[in-house]
């Protein structure tokens, strides 16, 4: 099998060719695990942006004609491409932004599966007729494309927040460039090599590397395109909403979270200990979704703490390329840096260090890795507790009531997602509807599928993404009234 990218030779991919910045300027992408230079990427800016923006723009007036079915075709070439290159496209994220590698081969099955769905969702942009109160009249709705879209996407998930985005633009009928994280641009320069084998045709989808400020720019003022899709800080969200008020695009977010994540005293705490892990230290902790605040019932606090130390000590840190590695580097310094502030503000406010604590040293010592951690005796004046975490630490935090932690567990700015674990059934019904969140697991620390809705309220964000809801973002209402 050939290789999808050529690591000293990488380019941008607009209207089906491979160029570089017309400026020749490049940047370079480091490898978190090792600190060595993985590739230089092109540094592209607003040339190539309205060049990709004006080829989306040529190339919609024919994807958008293709029926449902032939569309779905092309969806599906992709589908089978990700799951050929899987092992690429898994090494390339573990390389480029840490990800240990057999958690980047659960992301590609992952990305691929949105293709897979909105294939078959795009048969189903289902209009509606209206009964007319006139008897020469016929009422109609039909809805159509939205036009040409960029998608901004983040380092976390390379693959699968494009895949997510450009599934359901393509699947709408829309045309759409891509414009991936400066940390992880090489999954998207791979992904372009995929849609060049999969023959999807030319400027149907463009990828472009480079700064954020002249790339957003470009995008937000150009009046071709209709709308973009962001995930990434609420900080920065809140940006975008300004800059797409010149021209009222249509706009999606997802932003920022601090996902509570609590453990009842009915719960089984093997189970709810299995589902910290697998929510808090996946990809490192760096995830809009994962476990931030462990609130357990003090009657099981002791037994619960003691089972998650023992399976957090159990984890395996080291360089993401290992297949059995775990845990791998955090993206950069400044994340790092951010996580030994926030341990070392809760230490200073009384919390204690149950495991962990520290940087990993040794062998690893080039790298950005930090102990996988868990704190005891935390209170919420800590950082920790109302502060986006991007790492590998959890604390524990406790409660005496339901309505206390359900207090607790809202009193945030951000609604994206929530986790809690109980066997009562009564209480999974009130604490389902009581917590202001967009995204819920109940006794389920993974519930993100390609055929449900993602996304979060309040300051996490507008809009949601998979799901037959992930279409409607990209489709337009028209009505119609027909006179006969």
């Amino acid at each position: 099998m050939r290789e999808i990218v050529d690591f000293d030779n990488l380019k941008m991919y607009i209207n089906g060719e491979w160029v570089t910045a017309q400026s020749e300027k490049t940047y370079s992408v480091i490898n978190p695990s090792t600190g060595k230079v993985v590739a230089n990427v092109p540094n592209g800016g607003r040339n190539e942006t309205k060049q990709a923006i004006d080829a989306a723009d040529q190339a919609f007036k024919s994807w958008s004609k293709l029926t449902a079915v032939e569309r779905a075709k092309y969806l599906m070439r992709l589908y089978a491409l990700m799951h050929q290159y899987k092992d690429q496209l898994a090494e390339i994220m573990s390389l480029e932004m840490g990800k240990p590698f057999t958690e980047a081969k659960g992301e590609v099955d992952f990305a691929a599966s949105y293709f897979e769905w909105f294939a078959e969702e795009g048969r189903r942009i289902y209009g509606e007729t209206i009964p007319s109160n006139s008897p020469n009249k016929r009422l109609m709705v039909i809805r159509q494309p939205v036009g040409v879209v960029a998608a901004i996407t983040p380092w976390n998930f390379p693959l699968a927040m494009m895949t997510r985005k450009v599934g359901a633009a393509l699947a709408a009928g829309c045309t759409a460039i891509v414009k991936p994280a400066s940390q992880s641009p090489i999954s998207a320069i791979a992904f372009g090599r995929l849609v060049e084998l999969a023959g999807i045709p030319n400027g149907v989808i463009s990828v472009i590397t480079g700064s954020s400020g002249p790339i957003s720019d470009e995008i937000f003022e150009n009046p071709i395109v209709k709308k973009v899709t962001f995930t990434g800080s609420t900080e920065v969200g809140k940006l975008l909403v300004t800059k797409s008020a010149h021209q009222l695009k249509k706009l999606s977010l997802e932003l920022g979270g601090h996902a509570p994540f609590i453990v009842f005293e009915d719960a089984d705490l093997e189970a709810a200990a299995t589902g910290a892990i697998a929510s808090k230290y996946r990809n490192t902790g760096q995830t809009c979704v994962c476990a931030n605040r462990i609130y357990v019932h003090q009657s099981v606090i002791e037994e619960f703490s003691e089972i998650l130390v023992k399976k957090v000590k159990e984890l395996k840190v080291g360089n993401s390329i290992d297949p059995t590695v775990q845990v791998g580097p955090l993206v950069n310094r400044e994340g790092l840096l951010k996580v030994e502030e926030q341990v070392k503000d809760a230490l200073d406010k009384g919390a204690r260090i149950l495991c962990g604590g520290k940087r990993v040293g040794g062998e690893l010592t080039e790298g950005l890795f930090y102990e996988p951690t868990v704190l005891g005796d935390v209170t919420p004046t800590m950082l920790i507790t109302y502060q986006e975490t991007f790492g590998p630490v959890a604390p524990i935090i406790p409660f005496e009531s339901e309505e206390e932690v359900i207090q607790q567990a809202n009193g945030t700015e951000y609604g994206l997602a929530s986790y809690f674990y109980t066997q009562n059934i009564s209480r999974a019904v009130r604490v389902a509807e009581a917590l202001e969140f967009g995204i819920m697991g109940i006794n389920d620390s993974i519930p993100t599928v390609a055929q449900a809705p993602f996304g979060g309220i309040k300051e996490s964000g507008q809009g949601r993404e998979g799901g037959h809801q992930g279409l409607d973002d990209y489709l337009e209402y028209k009505f119609i009234s027909l006179g006969i």
